[in-house]
């Protein structure tokens, strides 16, 4: 449906999709940044760990981690009348990594959300996002009483390069999970895509 602007010409009312992509190791917070900034209440495929992941998932770091997302989050946010973002949610651990060419297919950007307790667990995240030159930010999720780290110290630790923003946020928190969206938007506007 078309509505009329002051020049009478034709506008469309749909708004464009923007799709966005929240990736990140297990346990990061990407479902909860999901939750804090969604206009609708999102989709989330979190089960309850079971016995099974003994063995298979590293709580490492993240002891009380009692759920985990089984395939994606899902979340909306309408930017302008003409924009909504959809957000995307990646499952954490390496045995559901298989799903992420599907959910980063069409993304104009990602978050890395890393987690300073378990850094090393964003090192998959960076490297897929990378090789397939979809554009990404590192958003530090700054827990509670984590170790903390400037931003050159999380750049040399992840091996990103200075092109890449690095922004500190608290994904609980929906203006700060919002800040980290728009750096993304703005990042992804400015990459010149490279050939393949």
């Amino acid at each position: 449906m078309a509505s009329s602007s002051s020049d009478g010409k034709a506008i469309d009312s749909v708004p464009t999709p923007v799709k966005i992509i929240i990736a990140g190791g297990f346990g990061a917070g990407k479902t909860t940044m999901v939750s804090s900034v969604s206009e609708i209440p999102p989709l989330s495929t979190e089960e309850v760990l079971t016995e099974a992941s003994n063995g298979v998932d590293d709580l490492s770091g993240v002891e009380r981690k009692k759920t985990t997302t089984v395939a994606l989050d899902f979340g909306r946010i309408t930017i302008s009348p003409r924009h909504v973002l959809y957000l995307f949610g990646t499952p954490g651990q390496e045995r559901f990594w298989f799903m992420w060419d599907d959910l980063a297919r069409g993304a104009i950007g990602t978050i890395v959300l890393a987690d300073t307790r378990r850094l090393e667990t964003s090192f998959a995240a960076v490297d897929f996002f990378e090789r397939r030159r979809i554009p990404f930010i590192v958003a530090v999720n700054c827990f509670d009483n984590a170790p903390r780290y400037t931003a050159d110290e999380i750049r040399e630790a992840l091996v990103v390069p200075d092109r890449v923003p690095i922004v500190m946020c608290d994904a609980r928190q929906r203006d700060s999970s919002k800040i980290a969206l728009i750096r993304l938007v703005k990042h992804a506007m400015t990459v010149v895509p490279q050939p393949a």
